[in-house]
């Protein structure tokens, strides 16, 4: 029974040397003085910032993408012991010493040197030779923007990583599914195939081009898969679920834990609060959780309120008004009711109060018990300050005029009634005879004469409404739009009858204690929506460009300058891989073309195992370089170089692959072939030369001679060249 024991326990491992070698290399290309120059550099401001935030469990909200790139980052803070305590205010600023830019730093780069050998064992599983998947890897290893963008504190190296780790991990699955399917071995690389989509999409929505790229592969091997008939209807039916559980299910499992850890661990107020709901800033430690604890939970008539629009564009703002009126005549020369100013007003103000009133009577102040306000109830809005009720009617609003002008409406003893009854409508409500919510529920105010909604335009008024936002009345018969939505903010019950005794009251704090905790599945769904469709400042930047730039590498960008020395870093890659990989990438079209009408016409000129090899390397490769450079064309934000380079990596893979296939199916003789393999040796040795020439402005370390800097400066070189013949 223990006859086990008396035998040595032996194990044995495949080590495939070229992988050990090519890590090895890219772990010293990547990690080399990783922590010079010890000053923050370009987008370091950018993401450093956040980095601060999570150390503090501060909410923040950056609309440029998922957290989980941020997470990544803010992992190496904590392995180095970050408190947090830097400014980021000022590209170039020197580090403090309690940053630790080793550490957080060194994510992204080991993220860049993996992708070295990954790079190999991508081209390797498609089925190409050792020389080719070398290849492969030496010029990731050489590149110099990929180097330069994998060593500092920013995401497109993680990035790179989980999309070629998806590929990668697919490929394996994929070759598995030869030999053992549903073996351990097939399982693992099935599930992180999805796990690696996951993250590549959690780093930057751009990733789930990669992702889409993957699941259209797997599609066209599951079709193939239903109609091989040695397998039994029961065995396809499994082998479509495991890729469903995989490829879709594990993925938004994933996705989700991202947030849900995001959420967790930024549970403190923080600047960009104001973006989101009340709900959601109510989850939050201090800030409006201070302002609103105790605050009760049922809108009653009599409640004293303030209103908070849920669309929070152009800026979040409150439901206003004061003693101005609007002016008789606007400067275009239209009229308007000279009615008292109805605003939204991106400030917290006194100004901002509202009492919930029922049109039956005449009290302000909430009975005992309290009558609750329901979905479908007719209200009144009376501003706390001035008395005066919300009003709306047929004049046209001062910026908007296919809109109604909403006032507070002024008794001027003219044929102009007052149309001040306003129907509640519970947008989120689980039922008709749901009640209005303090900061849960989202409402709209249907005007009962007009039919119009209370809407914030959003459009800023002239001087004389104090810049602020106008607010109208629209006729909107369906849909959700939240610049139609409000929902209550700060809340009391209130107590005083008398004008004067209720000022007092609107300035004092609230004493009910009402608990308030909102799912995550409610702030996740907030936030991604914001995510989503907040958007970021699209202004030009010095060093923006188009992706027509980006093909001939007719863009740089200056990251950092020595602030003493010549010694710079820039974001500038490598001329003989870009347009070598460019021109791979057009013979391949090329090529494929030609096989493709040359098979439609029953003329195979390569053996089958060798066209599906090749078709698969250019769905993958070729796919993957179009699906993440194409829809730059289409995006209206931003674009830097840095964008480009995702799509590069694929666009590297391919290189050696034509390559290879040149030799081996377009090269007739040995000669042939020789020649060729000299040429290829020679463009390597000038691939390999550019790189070390500028290995100064991808390192930063060496002080350059303004001869030095000039003759960097390939482009002008080469114009100058070309203008002189």
């Amino acid at each position: 029974m223990l006859g086990f024991l008396q035998r040595p326990v032996v194990v044995t491992a495949d080590i495939n040397l070229n992988v050990v070698a090519l890590t090895a290399v890219g772990l010293l290309s990547r990690l080399w003085q990783l922590a010079y120059p010890r000053a923050v550099v370009f987008d370091e401001v950018y993401y450093g910032q956040y980095i601060s935030f999570y150390m503090k469990r501060i909410f923040f909200f950056d609309g440029s993408g998922p957290p989980f790139g941020h997470m990544l980052l803010a992992l190496g803070g904590y392995l180095g012991g970050f408190d947090g305590n830097f400014l980021w205010n000022r590209i170039g600023a020197e580090y403090s010493t309690n940053v630790p830019v080793w550490s957080l730093r060194l994510l992204p780069a080991l993220a860049g040197a993996l992708s070295v050998p990954m790079a190999y064992q991508i081209v390797w599983e498609l089925g190409f030779s050792h020389c080719a998947a070398v290849g492969a890897a030496l010029l990731i290893l050489i590149e110099n923007a990929l180097i330069t963008q994998s060593r500092l504190m920013l995401l497109e190296s993680a990035l790179i990583f989980f999309n070629l780790l998806a590929v990668l991990s697919y490929l394996k699955f994929s070759n598995s599914q030869k030999h053992g399917p549903f073996s351990p071995s097939w399982w693992f690389w099935l599930v992180l195939t999805g796990v690696a989509c996951a993250c590549a999409v959690g780093i930057k929505y751009v990733g789930v081009f990669t992702y889409l790229l993957v699941l259209g592969v797997a599609a066209v091997h599951a079709w193939h898969l239903i109609g091989d008939q040695t397998l039994s209807n029961v065995r396809v039916l499994c082998h479509l679920l495991a890729r469903a559980v995989a490829l879709l299910v594990i993925p938004v499992l994933v996705y989700l834990l991202f947030f849900y850890v995001h959420l967790l661990l930024l549970c403190r107020s923080g600047p960009h609060d104001q973006i989101m709901s009340s709900a959601f800033q109510a989850s939050l430690e201090g800030g409006l959780a201070r302002i609103t604890q105790g605050q009760p939970l049922e809108v009653a008539y009599g409640s004293q309120v303030t209103l908070k629009n849920a669309f929070g564009q152009p800026v979040p703002c409150w439901l206003h008004s004061h003693q101005s009126t609007y002016p008789v005549i606007y400067e275009n020369g239209r009229g308007s009711s000279h009615q008292q100013q109805v605003t939204c007003y991106p400030f917290k103000d006194v100004n901002n109060w509202w009492i919930v009133k029922d049109p039956g009577r005449h009290q302000l102040v909430v009975n005992n018990p309290p009558r609750p306000v329901r979905h479908g109830d007719i209200v009144q809005l009376v501003h706390g300050m001035t008395t005066r009720l919300l009003n709306t009617h047929d004049v046209a609003a001062p910026l908007s005029p296919h809109s109604q002008e909403v006032s507070c409406y002024i008794d001027y003893n003219v044929s102009m009634p007052a149309q001040n009854l306003w129907r509640l409508d519970i947008v989120n409500r689980e039922s008709d005879t749901d009640v209005w919510k303090t900061i849960l529920s989202e409402v709209r105010f249907v005007h009962v004469n007009t039919s119009a909604i209370l809407k914030l335009s959003g459009a800023p008024l002239p001087d004389w409404g104090f810049r602020q936002l106008e607010v109208v009345g629209e006729q909107l018969s369906r849909g959700y739009h939240g610049s139609t939505v409000w929902s209550v903010e700060e809340h009391r019950y209130g107590r005083s009858q008398e004008q004067k005794e209720r000022e007092l009251e609107l300035h004092s704090p609230t004493q009910t204690d009402v608990s308030r905790n909102l799912s995550f599945m409610a702030r996740f769904s907030e936030l991604q929506w914001r995510l989503l469709t907040v958007r970021s400042d699209d202004s030009e930047h010095k060093y923006s460009s188009t992706p027509l730039d980006w093909v001939m590498l007719d863009t740089s960008i200056a990251y950092w300058l020595h602030p003493r020395t010549s010694a710079q870093i820039h974001l500038l890659g490598n001329i003989v891989i870009w347009a070598s990989a460019s021109l791979a990438t057009l013979v391949y079209a090329l090529l494929f073309i030609w096989y493709l009408f040359r098979r439609r016409r029953r003329v195979c000129d390569l053996p089958e195992d060798c066209w599906l090899r090749w078709a698969l390397a250019g769905a993958l490769c070729a796919g993957g370089w179009a699906v993440n450079y194409v829809p730059f064309f289409m995006m209206e934000k931003t674009l830097f170089l840095y964008h480009y380079l995702p799509a590069l990596t694929f666009q590297i893979l391919l290189l050696p692959v034509v390559l290879e296939h040149i030799s081996d199916h377009l090269c007739r003789s040995q000669l042939q072939r020789s020649l060729f393999g000299a040429l290829v040796v020679a463009w390597f040795a000038s691939a390999c030369h550019v790189s070390n020439t500028l290995r100064p402005l991808t390192y930063g370390d060496r002080s350059l001679s303004p001869s030095e800097l000039k003759a960097l400066r390939w482009k002008d070189s080469w114009d100058i060249l070309i203008r002189k013949y």
